[in-house]
């Protein structure tokens, strides 16, 4: 495969994992990003905790869908993170109020 197929192939699983989001958002009422991943969720606990002198945050979500384009299975029923890392959480508004382009995520 050469990095041009490469690039291309990627680019259309990005296009489809985005047009899969598009499609479950409305179904969550919680975005959850860490340094490493970004989740949709319909419960979200994070917790600080502190061990040998290190601080780092433990989130635990029910009922998510991953962002990951390598995964098989986005849907998850429960999930426990651990990042030494930002945590941030939002509550998404309601399914009515949220507007999403219909034919790809914004290029920037």
């Amino acid at each position: 495969m050469s990095g041009d197929e490469l690039e291309n192939y990627e680019s259309e699983m990005e296009l489809q994992l985005y047009r899969e989001y598009r499609d479950v958002v409305g179904l969550f009422r919680y975005v959850v990003e860490t340094e490493r991943r970004f989740y949709l969720a319909n419960a979200v606990d994070v917790t600080a905790r502190a061990e040998g002198g290190e601080v780092f945050f433990e989130v635990l979500l029910e009922d998510a869908w991953v962002w990951d384009i390598y995964r098989t299975a986005r849907f998850v029923k429960r999930v426990r993170v651990l990042s030494f890392k930002d945590v941030n959480v939002e509550e998404l508004p309601p399914r009515d109020d949220l507007q999403l382009p219909q034919d790809g995520p914004p290029v920037t």
